[in-house]
């Protein structure tokens, strides 16, 4: 690495401007503020057949109902209940996101044995919105089991619809998908000039492939095939399902090395922090130990860590709304209060300070979860109760 000296230049993600008084002065830093998206808003014909036609996640966010006194639910977006697969809609999340510090989605992305699932919002609302090139998107392929749990019941256990296991003849299908639609597009986020391709379960992955052996070669036909378009991968692992892959009380680094893992980062903050009281457990609690977690986990991984930032945390909107708020599992759980815009930018500004701190890393990233996670409490998108409070938040710190 080389530092700017009188003329200026780089170093890593950082521009030097030059000298003053014989010391090096940073001009300006520059930081990729990125944003999982969950793209369960538009009509999709796996949903339909579950449900009923036209059925989205937003039929789930209009039946939520307060589960304790103060409980705002349900909660009201400012823009509406809006169809994401609409270019158009997706053109004024853009446009939000840009203007507010947000420079990177992350698009949870579903491909299983019998094909991909919540596809259009990517391929017809954000590919085909006139400034998608604003910002950079990416996938995590969300490999986890889905359960109907739209809404759950209680002492019904929810009944699996697609199991997240996939053959090896699937994952080839994959490769030549997302290299064909996706890696060669012009807004397609890299690191290091490596294609940003993250995956949820690595377990799961694992399992359905038949072992790690199996995993390896997968991921090596991989490399190989992004390689012959010119192009370079950068494999991003969730430590929940990193974790959950390696033997307990093993070596999580055995397997960063032999598939060659790029990256590790989390998803939602209750993946690691265990929330200690029912039905609330404060949002500063919850950050203080999600901090902490930061440098415990860029000492654990043998590769780059980026950390996350969660806005809160509530699936109750996942629950039948005349059962019982009770503690017996997700969605049936905790609850995380006190997560105001404030508070949010506190963290912001703490994760910031982290950042600039990791002289190591390829690229300064921090993730939030997420860009609209309604069900699950933990959303940017303006709402009626804060406005665009939370993106105001990131403009303050990183805008």
């Amino acid at each position: 690495m080389e530092s700017g000296g009188k003329d200026g230049g780089q170093w890593g993600g950082s521009v030097w401007g030059g000298k003053w008084g014989g010391e090096e002065y940073l001009m300006s830093q520059k930081y990729e503020v990125s944003a999982y998206y969950f793209p369960n808003y538009h009509p999709d014909s796996r949903n339909a057949k579950v449900h009923h036609p036209g059925w989205t996640e937003w039929d789930v966010v209009k039946n939520a109902v307060p589960r304790y006194p103060g409980h705002v639910q349900p909660k009201e977006p400012l823009w509406g209940h809006e169809d994401e697969s609409d270019p158009r809609v997706m053109a004024k999340k853009i446009q939000a996101a840009r203007d507010h510090g947000v420079t990177h989605l992350i698009f949870d992305w579903y491909w299983y044995d019998d094909g991909p699932f919540l596809e259009g919002c990517l391929q017809n609302g954000f590919l085909k919105a006139d400034n998608k090139d604003d910002i950079k998107f990416s996938l995590m392929w969300a490999n986890h089991n889905w359960f109907d749990m739209h809404p759950a019941r209680v002492g019904q256990p929810a009944k699996m619809l697609f199991p997240g296991k996939v053959a090896p003849k699937t994952f080839e299908t994959v490769i030549d998908h997302v290299i064909e639609n996706y890696f060669s597009d012009s807004a397609y986020f890299k690191i290091d000039n490596k294609c940003y391709f993250s995956i949820y379960e690595l377990h799961t992955l694992i399992d359905g492939l038949g072992g790690v052996d199996v995993m390896a070669a997968m991921l090596d036909l991989f490399r190989e095939r992004v390689e012959k378009q010119g192009l370079a991968l950068h494999i991003n692992a969730i430590d929940r399902g990193l974790d959950l892959s390696t033997p307990e009380g093993g070596d999580p680094n055995e397997m960063i090395r032999r598939l060659c893992i790029d990256s590790v980062t989390s998803y939602v903050w209750v993946h690691h922090v265990e929330l200690n009281r029912f039905p609330t457990t404060p949002y500063d609690y919850v950050s203080q130990n999600a901090i902490e977690y930061w440098p415990s986990a860029a000492a654990k991984y043998a590769c780059d860590y980026y950390p996350t930032v969660s806005i809160g945390w509530d699936p109750s909107p996942r629950i039948y709304h005349e059962d019982k708020f009770i503690d017996m599992g997700n969605p049936f759980r905790y609850i995380i209060d006190g997560n105001t815009p404030a508070a949010f930018g506190e963290n912001l500004a703490k994760a910031k300070d982290y950042l600039d701190k990791q002289s190591n890393l390829k690229t300064k990233m921090l993730v939030i979860n997420a860009w609209n996670e309604w069900t699950e409490g933990t959303y940017l998108e303006p709402d009626i109760e804060h406005g665009y409070g939370y993106l105001e938040s990131i403009n303050r710190v990183f805008g």
